[in-house]
């Protein structure tokens, strides 16, 4: 059962960081600093003990105002969570075959 609630947590922690920051303003310029404050924010989270965000450079193309919103397609992010001595991984990226941001847990 305690499987299950770290995997439910990391859930939830992958489902809060999509919806928070999906369509925040983004460009080379800042990309690092907008991962960084993902990670952070993950963090900050009960049970989390590792996080991880990476924003596709190659694929961000920007307007000619020189940024684009974040969307799913670009964004890639890993969380894992620990729970009385149960720990999980779960990751969010961009399914080109579902054309869908995938929440899946892998194996540790």
């Amino acid at each position: 059962m305690r499987k299950v609630f770290a995997a439910f947590e990391a859930g939830i922690k992958l489902g809060a960081l999509f919806h928070q920051f999906i369509g925040a303003p983004v460009s080379e310029k800042n990309a690092e600093i907008l991962e960084k404050a993902m990670e952070s924010c993950m963090r900050l989270q009960p049970y989390v003990i590792d996080a991880e965000v990476k924003i596709d450079r190659e694929k961000l193309k920007t307007s000619s105002f020189g940024y684009t919103s974040l969307s799913p397609e670009v964004l890639k992010a890993r969380v894992v969570v620990e729970f009385k001595g149960e720990r999980v991984e779960a990751v969010l990226e961009w399914s080109e075959e579902l054309r869908y941001p995938l929440m899946r847990l892998r194996n540790l």
